[in-house]
């Protein structure tokens, strides 16, 4: 069965990287809850999207540069008056749920990785008894790389459409193989039946990721993709639920 990863606990319903969205998503029929982690300037790690507030929230500034609690008096944009929240609150939402984690490791502002940053993050869901039940991603090898030397748990590389369009598909699992990627994603526009096979052949996993409108859903729940993210899993739900040949457009 394809999964449903829940993409920053459902932006297109709750907001993005809402405290709401993740307590919803904790009681919902799908596999796994995606979600970004950047560091504060002393030493937490918050969950969040973008590099900065700027886009999202009410408040400016680079998460790296800001302080735990200046971050989290940001409110998140249509989020019902959220504020962003750490990994370990988000550990403990989950504790008790049969949702996984997907965390993604982002960038910086400036594109690059954080020095030392993942094996804080790995420690951290270690001692929460998340670690177990997470699978890892980044658009980064070298953040692969890094999770690689600090922990034995899955991770796929997340392949933007210029990449795959510059370096070709042969490259792309050239790239994996070296580094001992064992799982893609790409967007789910630039996935077709022919790229899956190709990278299935190889004998990588496929998922994709950005499936949101119902056209978009449909394509990955028949081309059978290991996992999706979406921001809207209510509406995947629904429609993976759905018995076949039933039309719900």
């Amino acid at each position: 069965m394809t999964r449903i990863a829940s993409h920053r606990g459902g932006t297109l319903e709750f907001g993005d990287s809402t405290p709401q969205g993740f307590a919803a998503t904790a009681k919902m029929a799908l596999e796994e809850v995606e979600f970004d982690v950047h560091p504060t300037a002393d030493g937490a790690i918050m969950v969040h999207h973008d590099a900065t507030l700027d886009g999202t929230t009410d408040r400016n500034g680079a998460i790296a540069a800001l302080s735990e609690a200046e971050v989290r008096a940001a409110v998140i944009n249509y989020g019902a008056g959220g504020h962003p929240i750490s990994l370990s609150e988000l550990c403990a939402i989950y504790a008790d749920s049969k949702v996984d984690f997907r965390c993604e490791i982002k960038p910086g502002i400036d594109g690059r990785p954080y020095a030392d940053f993942v094996p804080h993050v790995v420690e951290l869901l270690a001692r929460h008894g998340m670690l177990g039940r997470t699978t890892f991603s980044s658009f980064l090898v070298d953040s692969l790389d890094a999770l690689a030397a600090a922990t034995h748990r899955p991770m796929l590389w997340l392949v933007s459409p210029p990449v795959l369009r510059q370096l070709g598909t042969a490259a792309v699992i050239e790239v994996a193989r070296t580094h001992n990627i064992r799982e893609i994603g790409v967007h789910v526009d630039t996935a077709d039946a022919a790229l899956m096979a190709m990278v299935r052949g190889a004998g990588l996993d496929f998922g994709c990721w950005a499936a949101h409108t119902t056209e978009q859903i449909e394509k990955v729940l028949a081309l059978g993709v290991k996992v999706f993210t979406t921001d809207r899993p209510s509406l995947a739900i629904t429609l993976r639920d759905r018995p076949r040949g039933e039309d719900n457009r």
